[in-house]
């Protein structure tokens, strides 16, 4: 594939020093989650004292639209649990009508799913990823802390009853708690429209001592799928970081999240703004990048777009999970994941 030159580009689009190209946005509106999953909120969401508050609905449009005007098509809205906003629904149909978005993603823990997916749906939500760690209901109260399996499950139903094509569903397998369940998750996919992503137990501050005794590497899965026949799909522009995978014989697919594979940061697609207005150029990166102070009117798009620019050319060719250096993250809610 040729390369553009990042000078013919200029600086009104989302392009880095390594000519990558950043088409898909994660834009965190909220830190507050109601679940309290073993591998991220043990303690539940505990509020931080003296931190100014979540974005604005303003804020966010203007985060939005400052995004899209440089080349983003996809924005997935994230949290904590996204959905606990009570202007969630509004900040949805404001996105929805920005020139040129093609594609807005949640990422939801569920539990509202099956009352309101149906709105989600109307507003323009047009891709879920809901997280499920168990089809156990016993163990997905152990991961979770919370007592909701079946309320989830209805709720990836009813999506796709209302014509969702495809649900993405997210489960972190970890050794000695659901790890067995790898060959469950197949089955349950064989006649569903679902893509079932596991997502590869990453190091943070706060979890060490967890990370050693319960990590699986993806690249065990990847190799299982290899041998049951399982073949590798092409990547799309705007899509995440899973490794996607297919087989003839299910409707299902199955995507791996390997966040230490060599080259995982290559195809580095995605930026990540917080619920409290910084940009995050990675997920195991620096403190971020403060926008806030240029989002308080439409007259600062363009000093916006040169800031987000300007960051971009700081963006590192790739993290360093694999030496041991988580950045630092605490934990993955303060940066929607």
């Amino acid at each position: 594939m040729q390369r553009i030159p990042i000078k013919s580009l200029g600086a009104n689009r989302l392009v880095d020093a390594f000519q990558r190209e950043y088409y898909y946005l994660r834009l965190s509106i909220t830190d507050v989650c109601n679940f309290r999953c073993n591998y991220c909120l043990p303690n539940g969401y505990q509020p931080e004292k003296n931190k100014p508050h979540f974005l604005t609905q303003e804020e966010i449009i203007r985060v939005a639209k400052a995004f899209v005007v440089m080349g983003t098509e996809k924005i997935r809205i994230t949290g904590g649990e996204p959905t606990l906003r009570k202007d969630f629904l509004s900040i949805v149909e404001q996105i929805k009508v920005i020139d040129g978005i093609k594609n807005i993603a949640l990422t939801t823990n569920g539990y509202r799913m099956a009352n309101e997916v149906d709105n989600w749906k109307r507003a323009g939500i047009t891709s879920i990823n809901v997280s499920l760690d168990s089809l156990d209901p016993k163990m997905f109260h152990i991961i979770t802390g919370e007592n909701k399996f079946y309320q989830v499950m209805r709720g990836i139903e009813r999506a796709l009853e209302i014509g969702y094509r495809q649900v993405k569903v997210n489960a972190v397998l970890m050794k000695q708690l659901n790890e067995r369940e790898f060959e469950q998750f197949l089955a349950w996919i064989k006649d569903k429209p679902i893509q079932m992503r596991f997502i590869e137990l990453m190091q943070t501050g706060d979890m060490d001592h967890f990370f050693q005794q319960y990590h699986l590497s993806g690249q065990l899965l990847e190799k299982k799928l290899l041998q049951q026949g399982w073949k590798l799909r092409l990547k799309g522009r705007s899509d995440g970081p899973a490794k996607v995978f297919y087989h003839q014989d299910y409707q299902g697919e199955v995507g791996l999240i390997m966040p230490y594979e060599k080259n995982f940061c290559a195809s580095c697609n995605r930026l990540r703004v917080s619920a409290r207005g910084k940009l995050h150029l990675c997920l195991f990166g620096e403190e971020g990048i403060e926008l806030r102070d240029l989002l308080q009117s439409d007259l600062q798009q363009s000093q916006l777009q040169a800031r987000l620019f300007s960051a971009l050319q700081h963006k590192r060719q790739h993290h360093y999970l694999h030496m041991g250096d988580t950045g630092v993250r605490a934990n993955l809610s303060t940066i929607g994941g």
